[in-house]
């Protein structure tokens, strides 16, 4: 009968205190940034603070995996094989890379997990990175759980998927808008957010064609696949990935705690399918609740097949919140409002104003149906009110202080005449049974009274550890034992467990190279693949390239009309005029433009392979 597959809940971390929330909080890992060379430039953190993270994650055999997914330059190879060597003897997991130069790289047999920034979008590509040592895969966001099975059906490593946070509507690593735009490259953990910014959506003579439905055209709703676990379990994803290197603690807490549980639920109705990745059980008091977390509106992406529209969020890339009421007046710096929500001094409110645009307060006192703002605000009648930032909410996530701990089972014996031992069991993750045994010399004298409930109180003090008594087995019957002999004990023990389950914390190490692996798809490599360094050519070449096309970032010269975003979200599809339906005349048939200021854009849709490309472009006319 084969063993149960371990199911990971991996968490974001933007520093060391969040990542160590999140381990509380239930993840079976986190991912954070390395010092440098991350794929979040304002989210890096030091080799101290890392090292921190690793002693608290490996006490529950949880794991540490750091980011360094930029693609990296020749003068930068040093310092990163430098870098490297620094996670390894920390004890770091595994990195998060993009950049397939680290194959080429002097560093240490650290796992290798391919980062969302390789674009793995099919079986071919995914194969292809298992055969040259990756040890997991993070899968595209845009495949469904069709396209997930195929994948799954050719790989043995263990597949990643995210399952909530912010989506980017290219697909990640082939994403060159904010280089070709800002001068910020997304591949070296720059990105300008240009797919959050308001466009302008024209035809090919700069006609303005009117969107009511807003104007940030290519922002997208964030991802909420909490529905779908139990059918991602299925399709093959063995890691549940939580978007949000960039987000607060309470922002963690909230999506770590919401999905442990409803991962727990399914591992307990199927035991012999599925099983934990790390040890301990969290507890916190708080009922998690993901619409009360920073989100613009949820998605469930391509998971299902393609959707006919809802994926975007047009009107605003800000999270709008929970609609709490609509205006009656405004006078004198006070809103009078007719209220379905209660709200609370501090809340956040916004309103969309005429133009369009979603704008933010502070509610500094509430007295019935009257608001009192912090700051000057005229709101017409009429206007509806929504809360983005819920003060109660806010103020119970702060008191809310995850605790996680590991159950233990203690046998109290006699092991000899003169001798007693403690016997302390715990489950590992691969299900099994853990013993440790520590034992101390101790003369018998008869007890004149019982003593079983004495001798649990002492061994139970375990407030100042990770572990929680759960049963306990006194064979000793009526003998007195002096409570300085049973602490000794107790503590011997626990510090024997304590270094037991680190020795035996589940290292992996990086996979052999099969140095005869061909390219999945053909020997041309171009600048979608980011080459930036001689060691990541050295690389395609050995594998059998034929040509290599530098990276975008390292080119020189003219940019224009060149592919920069390669999305799975269609406009005019999310618009209602999908050129395969009989309302695409709702929309003019040929290319649309989006412009903001100087910046303008290209939109061809590709209906065969049923995905839009996005182009660079300055020739187009104004729009009017």
């Amino acid at each position: 009968m084969p063993k149960p597959r371990p199911i990971e809940l991996l968490a974001p971390a933007r520093n060391a205190e969040i990542a160590i929330a999140a381990i509380d909080c239930g993840a079976d890992a986190i991912y954070i940034g390395a010092p440098r060379h991350g794929a979040r430039a304002s989210a890096t953190n030091t080799i101290d603070d890392i090292t921190r993270v690793v002693k608290h994650a490996h006490q529950f055999s949880a794991r540490v995996y750091v980011t360094v997914n930029t693609i990296i330059y020749d003068d930068e190879i040093a310092d990163v094989e430098q870098m490297i060597a620094q996670l390894y003897h920390i004890g770091v997991d595994a990195l998060i890379v993009q950049d397939m130069g680290i194959l080429r790289m002097n560093i240490p047999p650290i796992a290798l997990h391919a980062s969302t920034q390789c674009d793995t979008r099919d079986a071919a590509k995914a194969h292809f990175l298992e055969e040259v040592g990756f040890s997991q895969i993070v899968l595209a966001r845009e495949l469904s759980l069709d396209e997930i099975r195929e994948i799954h059906s050719q790989v043995k490593v263990p597949l990643e998927a995210f399952v909530h946070g912010a989506l980017c509507v290219s697909y990640s690593g082939d994403c060159h808008a904010s280089w070709a735009l800002k001068g910020r490259s997304a591949n070296r953990g720059e990105c300008a957010q240009i797919c959050r910014l308001p466009w302008r959506l024209t035809d090919a003579q700069g006609h303005l064609i009117n969107t009511p439905q807003g104007e940030h055209l290519l922002s997208l709703r964030d991802m909420n696949r909490s529905d779908s676990i139990e059918e991602m379990l299925e399709a093959g994803i063995s890691s549940f990935k939580i978007e949000g290197r960039l987000k607060d603690i309470d922002y963690v807490k909230n999506v770590v705690t919401f999905y442990r549980r409803r991962i727990d639920e399914i591992i307990a109705r199927n035991p012999e399918k599925y099983c934990r990745q790390s040890l301990g059980v969290s507890n916190i008091d708080l009922k998690p609740d993901l619409s009360r977390s920073f989100n613009r509106g949820y998605t469930d992406y391509f998971l299902h097949g393609n959707p006919s529209k809802g994926i975007a969020s047009t009107a605003s890339p800000k999270s709008i919140g929970e609609r709490v009421g609509r205006v009656v007046s405004t006078k004198g710096g006070v809103i009078v409002a007719t209220l379905t929500s209660k709200l609370t001094n501090g809340d956040g409110l916004g309103y969309f104003s005429k133009d369009g645009v979603f704008h933010g307060f502070r509610l500094n006192r509430v007295d019935g149906t009257k608001l009192y703002p912090a700051g000057d605000v005229n709101i017409a009648p009429g206007t509806i009110l929504w809360r983005n930032r819920n003060k109660s909410w806010d103020d119970a996530m702060q008191r809310a202080t995850p605790e996680r701990t590991i159950p233990i089972t203690m046998e109290l014996r006699a092991a000899k005449t003169d001798t007693i031992a403690l016997d302390i069991s715990y489950r590992r993750v691969d299900g099994t049974s853990a013993t440790v045994t520590t034992t101390l010399q101790q003369e018998y004298t008869e007890a004149k009274t019982p003593q079983e409930a004495q001798r649990l109180r002492v061994l139970g003090k375990l407030g100042d550890t990770i572990f929680k008594l759960e049963n306990f087995n006194d064979l000793l019957g009526d003998r007195f034992i002096p409570a300085s002999t049973l602490t000794q004990l107790r503590r011997n023990g626990i510090e024997l467990l304590n270094r037991t389950i680190n020795i035996t914390h589940p290292y992996s190490y990086r996979r052999k190279e099969n140095s005869d692996a061909p390219l999945p798809h053909g020997t041309n490599i171009t600048y979608h693949d980011n080459v930036a360094n001689r060691l990541a050519r050295q690389f395609y070449a050995e594998h059998g390239a034929t040509s290599i096309e530098p990276a975008l970032e390292t080119q020189k010269g003219s940019i224009d009309n060149t592919r920069i975003m390669t999305t799975r979200y269609c406009l005019r599809r999310e618009l209602g005029a999908c050129l395969k339906t009989k309302d695409a005349h709702k929309l003019p048939t040929g290319d649309l433009y989006l412009t903001n200021g100087p910046m303008r854009l290209r939109l061809h849709c590709d209906c065969a392979a049923c995905r839009m490309t996005i182009h660079t472009c300055h020739s187009v006319p104004e729009s009017r």
